[in-house]
């Protein structure tokens, strides 16, 4: 710094959390609208806690008020006031670290701090076996469209479901522009961070869309393909209930349902379940799936009660006899030549 500097004033632990959120997250990162909604929740209640833990209002706090005490002691609240599982808890503090990181890049006197607040580490947690449907059973719950609109959009969101193995979000997203029907018929999914990829449609997802198109044919290019009563895209409470009430319908003749918790995600297991299953390799179930790196894949392996009995098919139990080699005579006499 020459004589005639000033020197730099550090910023404001506020104009730091408008920057993040308006510079840093949305322009230089450019996330999602859904992104930034949920680092947006998980900094609102980490102020409420710190307001009511510090005595003082968010616009007074320093970025030395953020002490790894006061961050695990939002977190402990997070599960044991709030009732928040583990991977919750670890995605707030994702948040707040993201934070600390671009806060230390914008206030080098106050790395120290920063340090010390990203030394606080995520919880660690066994993660549940993944449930997954058999194929007999998907088929039951998907089962025959009945005459009413209710019924037939529901169908068609069945199918598509367990086709695309997409979240229940892209599907309830998908336009109707969105739908290629025509040549190799495919569907245009919009996923997490705003990646995009596309699925093949079997025909008797064509054959439903078709159906569904032939009963509203008012829908237009822009038109939730999946809506509500009201012509707005269905929502994933609406989607989940309509799940839960197929398989309701489905259960007395497949009784293995019974008493089963059954979501959308379920069926998306079940695709990847299915795919793997089929032959496909871990790396292309990935990217149907959609899933940024192949190790969130990996766990599906784990899951496979009949993939791991053919594997372990192809090792030879320990108390087999293992049978030496005899050479025929002919053999020894063509090697004794050589």
């Amino acid at each position: 710094m020459s004589r005639f500097s000033t020197p730099r004033t550090a910023p404001s632990f506020a104009a730091l959390v408008q920057s993040f959120f308006t510079e840093y997250l949305t322009q230089q990162r450019a996330m999602s609208p859904r992104t930034v909604a949920t680092y947006r929740d998980a900094f609102v209640l980490f102020l409420d806690f710190a307001t009511v833990r510090l005595h003082k209002q968010p616009t007074t706090m320093g970025l030395q008020d953020i002490t790894p005490a006061l961050i695990l002691a939002f977190l402990d609240h997070l599960e044991r006031d709030r009732g928040n599982s583990v991977r919750t808890r670890n995605a707030r503090l994702a948040a707040l670290r993201a934070f600390m990181k671009f806060a230390g890049h914008r206030d080098v006197g106050a790395l120290h701090i920063v340090e010390q607040a990203l030394g606080v580490p995520k919880k660690h947690f066994e993660r549940p076996m993944l449930g997954f449907l058999a194929r007999a059973e998907m088929l039951a719950i998907i089962g025959k469209p009945g005459p009413s609109w209710t019924s037939q959009r529901d169908h068609l969101l069945l199918h598509m479901l367990y086709n695309t193995g997409a979240r229940v979000s892209e599907v309830i997203g998908i336009r109707l522009a969105d739908v290629a029907l025509d040549g190799a018929a495919c569907v245009h999914l919009h996923g997490k961070g705003r990646k995009q990829r596309t699925l093949p449609l079997w025909r008797s997802t064509v054959r439903a869309v078709r159906a569904w198109l032939r009963v509203n044919p008012e829908l237009v290019s822009t038109s939730a393909l999946l809506p509500n009563r009201d012509g707005q895209p269905m929502t994933r409470s609406n989607a989940a209930q309509r799940l839960a009430l197929a398989v309701a319908a489905a259960t007395p003749a497949m009784p293995s349902l019974r008493d089963r918790r059954i979501s959308p995600h379920t069926v998306r297991h079940t695709t990847a379940m299915h795919l793997l299953q089929s032959g496909e390799r871990i790396d292309e179930v990935a990217l149907w799936l959609g899933h940024e790196s192949p190790t969130t894949t990996h766990q599906y392996t784990q899951a496979d009660l009949a993939t791991k009995e053919k594997a372990l098919a192809k090792l030879q139990d320990p108390n087999t006899a293992v049978k030496r080699f005899k050479a025929t005579d002919s053999l020894l006499e063509f090697l004794k030549t050589l």
